[in-house]
């Protein structure tokens, strides 16, 4: 391998006006789409794929590119217009060809669907094409919604790809292996009832099947030697009993799963062969779930640590990796330092350096040359010195429960009570960490403080935590958001005068409902992709596969639900609401605003909305996420 160049390898010539420190960055700073993300380093340690943002007049979207690290040079695999279909992420197949994931909306049958499909690209020749070729999709009685789920990379293998998918019907789930130089494609193994998930040993062999029965699921093991499967676990969803799989050890009678510990998710071994099936306890976190997926070494083939999903981060178990680790901190001290990747022989490797105050910065690293060299920003236009510190935490909710969360205050003396922003997060189980949130930068920088908070039914807190807000919206789950209002104004950080809800998915329809309960405590509330109709959301997910599942967690009483929705409690809301919404919605229907809208209109209350066309739930146009946040912009400055 030849030794890249010592000069920085900056991806893009990238401009950064110095901010007059008296003026706020102008809402594009903090609205665009990251410059460079996705960066993935070939398994020999060669090139660096990546997604650039475009944006130039009529072009916008993202673009792959791929670069030479001992040449520099640059070179375009595909672009995608991101109100055609986005571009979900992107890795190497080979040192060759690289795998390019897509999705898009759709319907079928009426339904509203999410479709992906699953790209190659050529590096040596730019050919792109589709991992499954047109030939296989026509002998299909159907053809599979989903196509980017890969089961196995077979390293030892690189012309071919395991994926799973509903290749023989829309209930069945089964394997194929696709080739990636020709139009072969051939069943590993058939659709079966009911099955949503697979999982192949470092063997490169199908062994588990997760199923799922209504709300019931099942972990199905076949072993090496027989053609006959075995349940090892049944449980219901959000059951305390729950054992998911997250991959074999090199050893193929050892499987690791997540299971709950002293109510706790922790990370176990499992021996097949063992017929109690006993848990070797791995890692745990005294306070803390353990949530993520295992990081396996080219070199061994062997589990080195766990990627974390709550809260980011990694975990390695193994010396070399820990080394690694320790080396990348000495050399950036001032940053969470991401392994984001890493090359076969583990000489060369990306990492991704942030902080709450760092928008990020991609490194490439040579363990031979031992250097560690500047690729790109995300955000060349988030200069660090003017982005304010986010800390941590806790208040006690008015049942004595306590909730933590996160406080940021504008840069700079802050004396006396500020303008405020209570941000309660979407999900609702998920986990609000710390790390770099634009969000929350862009809202302090126009001088406000902003709380976010994990009230319970939060991910992170362990199973009782999660369970308490099992059926919970607008009851326990709002009254947190509501006391953590009340917190701020309480510790004097807040002017209980000059605070707005402001949330997105399940947070927006958390600000909404504060708006409904609590109109006097607020100014004001913004709602993106806000669920406003709990019955509807629940009763939109019946031609749905996990219909069961959205019941147990949100529901079955829809006169109740009903109530406790913000667009049946228009006639409370007396603060001026902001909603927005992409009309190809496929997580919270458009359906929610528009009626909102209308609802508010209605009840002659002062409501601004928005609607972005082809616009999805997560803002991918970056047209529609700078629209949006100069809207908010706006909103904010008139109403706080």
């Amino acid at each position: 391998m030849r030794a890249f160049k010592s000069s920085v390898l900056i991806l893009l010539l990238i401009s950064v006006v110095a901010a007059h420190a008296e003026e706020p960055l102008p809402v594009e700073a903090f609205a665009s789409l990251p410059v460079v993300s996705n960066v993935r380093l070939s398994p020999d340690g060669e090139h660096v794929v990546f997604l650039v943002k475009v944006d130039a007049g009529d072009l916008q979207g993202a673009a792959v590119r791929f670069m030479n690290l001992d040449t520099n040079e640059l070179d375009l695999l595909t672009y995608a217009d991101s109100k055609d279909f986005v571009i979900n992420w992107i890795r190497w197949a080979n040192n060759r060809q690289v795998l390019i994931s897509a999705r898009f909306p759709a319907k079928r049958w009426g339904t509203p669907t999410t479709e992906t499909r699953l790209l190659v690209a050529n590096i040596d020749d730019g050919e792109l094409r589709s991992a499954l070729p047109a030939s296989f999709l026509r002998r299909l009685d159907w053809v599979p919604q989903i196509q980017d789920e890969i089961v196995d990379i077979l390293p030892s293998d690189p012309d071919h790809i395991l994926l799973e998918g509903r290749f023989d019907s829309q209930y069945h789930s089964g394997i194929v292996k696709t080739s990636l130089v020709d139009n072969r494609v051939s069943k590993v193994e058939r659709g079966r009832d009911n099955v949503i998930d697979w999982v192949t040993d470092r063997q490169n062999r199908p062994r588990i099947a997760v199923l799922r029965d209504d709300a019931t699921y099942f972990i199905r093991h076949q072993a090496v030697d027989s053609k006959k499967g075995e349940i090892l676990w049944e449980f219901e969803a959000f059951a305390e009993d729950q054992v998911w799989p997250m991959g074999f050890a090199l050893d193929a009678d050892v499987l690791y799963v997540r299971a709950y510990h002293e109510g706790l998710l922790a990370v176990f071994k499992v021996r097949l062969s063992d017929p109690n099936l006993e848990r070797e306890l791995v890692f745990s976190d005294p306070f803390y779930d353990v949530d993520g997926s295992l990081i396996y070494s080219a070199k061994t083939g062997d589990v080195i640590g766990i990627r974390h999903s709550t809260g980011g981060g990694y975990t390695f178990w193994d010396p070399e990796a820990q080394k690694l680790q320790e080396a990348i901190n000495t050399a950036l001290p001032d940053t969470y330092n991401r392994l984001y990747s890493l090359s076969d022989n583990e000489r060369r490797y990306i990492v991704l350096a942030t902080s709450d105050t760092d928008a990020g910065t991609y490194y490439v690293g040579d363990r031979d040359e031992k250097r560690l060299l500047q690729l790109s920003p995300r955000y060349p236009d988030l200069p660090n010195e003017l982005m304010a510190e986010k800390r941590p935490i806790s208040y006690e909710a008015r049942d004595g429960l306590m909730i933590e969360g996160y406080l940021t205050l504008p840069r700079g003396d802050v004396n006396g009570p500020v303008p405020a922003i209570v941000f309660p997060h979407g999900g609702p189980i998920v986990y609000e960490g710390s790390g770099f949130d634009y969000w929350t930068q862009y809202f302090a920088s126009r001088g406000y403080a902003v709380l976010q908070m994990n009230f319970r039914g939060s991910a992170g807190y362990g199973y009782d935590f999660m369970a308490s807000g099992l059926k919970g919206w607008g009851l326990e789950m709002q009254n947190d958001v509501e006391d953590g209002t009340r917190w701020l104004i309480e510790e004097g950080i807040a002017d209980p005068d000059r605070i707005c809800a402001v949330g997105a998915s399940y947070g927006g329809y958390a600000a909404l409902m504060e708006a409904a309960r609590n109109p006097d405590l607020y100014r004001c509330a913004v709602s993106f992709a806000g669920v406003t109709d709990v019955a509807y959301l629940v009763k939109s997910h019946r031609r749905y596969s996990n219909y069961e599942v959205v019941r147990e967690q949100i529901g079955t009483d829809f006169s109740e639900l009903r109530d406790r929705s913000p667009l049946h409690n228009a006639e409370s809301i007396d603060i001026p609401v902001l909603l927005a919404h992409g009309t190809e919605d496929r997580s919270v229907r458009l359906r929610h605003s528009e009626k909102m809208a209308k609802e508010l209109e209605k009840e002659g209350k002062d409501v601004t909305y928005l609607e972005f066309e082809d616009g999805d739930h997560y803002l991918s146009s970056q047209e529609h996420r700078i629209a949006f946040f100069k809207a908010m912009d706006a909103f904010l400055q008139e109403h706080l």
